[in-house]
């Protein structure tokens, strides 16, 4: 519901109130209807408002708890924030609003630190506890809320996008080569570093603790997530259905809170149609948003791409005020400088489509429940698990999946990809080590069965895919003042799934142990007969959606960019990374390029993904190495 940011000198010189100044406002877009400023020598904290709650100016911030202990910035939404209120009057707290800010304050002045595991929702708050002179920074269970820091000299700066950084004297674009080795391995980053060299991302579910006396940051991690389908064992198909579909439906009543009008993006699947259906019942008439995509040069698997039709169906049932945007192929390079900017962390997928669609919804509410993490939590990539699903132990399972999750060039292709003087500075080696800390943070997982091996799957993914989709969706929502909020990820919900027995999830896994995978012969195949998956959900929300969406098959939200790429788009993405004067042509092969591009175009080979990338990439060096405005 904001943008945070501050300042702490740990050699107590005082923060320049300019200078804090030009750091909130670069989150102005994050938070359009209001804005402050608090300095006490040595820290300055920065807070941009999107009013959600208590619309008064009662909810400015930064804002001091009664015994004015605590300072705090705080972007995000508690969800339970009245029944711990309810507990904090109990004690002789007292209250002047009816933010959820004002619990946070008189929760860590009654609790300390360990009030940030008691809240039931998403957060990034930066804290300055002024007895002890600490800085205190720490986000949500799941990530949902961005929060960096950038260490260097004695001076620590925080806030909800790197942007904010910009305007510090002691901060420097430099590149972090070994990120891009991991970003263009992955089209991710599973550590917590970014392209920025220095700037880090704080990990969900951990506090960072620094103060003046020692200049030293700790980390506390608090809360991790962990798959067990033995914890559960015992629970009947019968009951996990139920289960289920009540702690959904609780979800989604809860994450209806608000001062402001709700709405809900509507693709034509299960998860956001479950999410409206729910959500409809709570308001006179729910607004709903679609995106959806020309598609008269379409070819392909992605002429199913446009989900307009089966979102309609949805929308008609629950009589939503129902808006659609369609797109076409000149949305891309309209937006794509935007996007990068916005981003400027660069992430999954071909994001374009969610920063459009995200436009619209803004200019009718303020607040929108979105569907991502229904599928990480309830298995809905098998098609991903079963590739592994046989592994013989966990050497065997590890090489597997990274071969996998190698997404856009592999390690023998990065000489190819990168200038030599940049790979020079790279460890060809450190993704897959990367990769492996993923596995290795949890000392509980096991490797020994196929449930086990689908459950690993499940954390891996829900640890690694899910933040960097959660990291898109807030940046390019924020981009215009619209919170995002996903009703899957309650804290309630989570921890009753992640325990819930992998046969419930899918479907085919009995008959999936019967199959020799040698004698069928092609996996592929294999793969997509056995595209199951979510089946408790699906049969938990059989009463409420009609059939055509709860057996639709899992598709995401994309452009048909691969048909655009070697079509209309064809000749931007050319100009974009093989025309004159371009700046990634610093630490990308050009060779490489027009290998790939003759590939995608002349040989049928779909590069959608990488030529993305390396279009986001050029773009992320046009601004933030070069300074290009947008």
């Amino acid at each position: 519901m904001c943008g945070i940011t501050g300042v702490f000198n740990l050699n107590g010189a005082q923060v320049a109130p300019q200078v804090l100044q030009k750091m909130t406002d670069r989150l102005a877009h994050r938070g359009p209807d209001g804005q402050g400023i608090f300095i006490k020598e040595n820290v300055g904290l920065g807070h941009r408002r999107l009013s959600i709650l208590d619309l008064s100016e009662k909810g400015a911030q930064p804002m001091h708890s009664a015994n004015k202990d605590w300072t705090i910035v705080f972007n995000g939404c508690i969800y339970n924030y009245k029944e711990l209120k309810t507990n904090l009057l109990s004690l002789g707290h007292t209250f002047v609003s009816t933010t959820d800010t004002e619990v946070i304050s008189e929760g860590l002045a009654e609790y300390g630190t360990s009030f940030f595991q008691k809240l039931d929702g998403m957060f990034a708050i930066g804290a300055y506890h002024h007895s002890t002179s600490t800085l205190y920074l720490s986000r949500d269970r799941f990530g949902v809320k961005p929060l960096y820091y950038y260490f260097q000299d004695g001076v620590l700066l925080f806030a909800s996008e790197i942007k904010a950084f910009l305007d510090h004297p002691k901060f420097k674009v430099k590149l972090n080569a070994g990120a891009l080795n991991e970003y263009f391995t992955f089209q991710n980053l599973f550590s917590f570093r970014t392209l920025f060299d220095g700037v880090a991302m704080l990990p969900p579910a951990n506090t960072l603790a620094i103060n003046t006396s020692t200049s030293e940051i700790k980390h506390n991690a608090w809360w991790d997530y962990h798959f067990a389908s033995d914890s559960n064992a015992s629970i009947t198909e019968e009951e996990a259905i139920f289960q289920t579909e009540d702690l959904f439906k609780k979800a989604v009543t809860k994450q209806m809170v608000a001062d402001v009008p709700v709405g809900s993006y509507l693709s034509g699947g299960m998860d956001s149609g479950s999410i409206a259906v729910t959500a409809a019942t709570h308001v006179p008439r729910l607004y709903t948003f679609t995106g959806g995509f020309e598609m008269n040069n379409v070819t392909g698997v992605e002429s199913n791409f446009d989900e307009r039709r089966d979102a309609e169906l949805t929308a008609n049932i629950i009589k939503s005020e129902h808006y659609e945007q369609v797109m076409n192929s000149g949305d891309l390079k309209f937006s794509l400088p935007k996007v990068v900017y916005h981003l400027e962390d660069l992430r999954v997928g071909m994001s374009y489509p969610n920063y459009t669609i995200a436009r619209l919804a803004s200019k009718f509410v303020k607040v929108c429940l979105q569907g991502t993490g229904g599928d990480e939590l309830f298995a809905g990539y098998p098609w991903r698990y079963y590739r592994v699903f046989q592994s013989l132990d966990q050497k065997d399972y590890l090489d597997q999946y990274y071969q996998y999750w190698q997404r856009l060039v592999s390690d023998d292709q990065k000489p190819l990809l990168f200038q030599d003087e940049v790979f020079g500075l790279m460890d060809i080696t450190e993704p897959r080590t990367i990769f492996d800390k993923v596995f290795l943070f949890n000392n509980k997982l096991k490797y020994n069965t196929p449930e086990e091996h689908i459950n690993n799957s499940l954390y891996f993914e829900i640890k690694t895919f899910l933040p960097g989709l959660l990291l898109v969706g807030d940046k390019l929502a924020m981009a215009h003042g619209l919170e995002e909020r996903f009703p899957f990820l309650d804290n309630d919900l989570v921890d009753f799934v992640q325990k819930m027995p992998v046969k419930y999830k899918l479907g085919n896994l009995e008959l999936m142990k019967k199959i020799d995978e040698n004698v069928v012969g092609n996996k592929r195949k294999l793969y997509q007969q056995y595209d199951d998956g979510k089946n408790v959900l699906r049969k938990a929300m059989q009463n409420i959606l009609p059939q055509e969406i709860l057996q639709r098959k899992k598709q995401g939200f994309s452009a048909p960019d691969e048909s655009w790429y070697r079509g209309e788009n064809a000749q931007y993405v050319k100009e974009l990374l093989l025309g004159k004067n371009i700046v990634s042509h610093e630490y990308i092969k050009p060779k490489f390029i027009e290998q790939i591009l003759h590939e995608h175009t002349q040989m049928g080979v779909n590069h959608r993904l990488l030529l993305w990338s390396l279009m986001n990439f050029e773009w992320w060096c046009r601004i933030f190495i070069n300074g290009e405005k947008v």
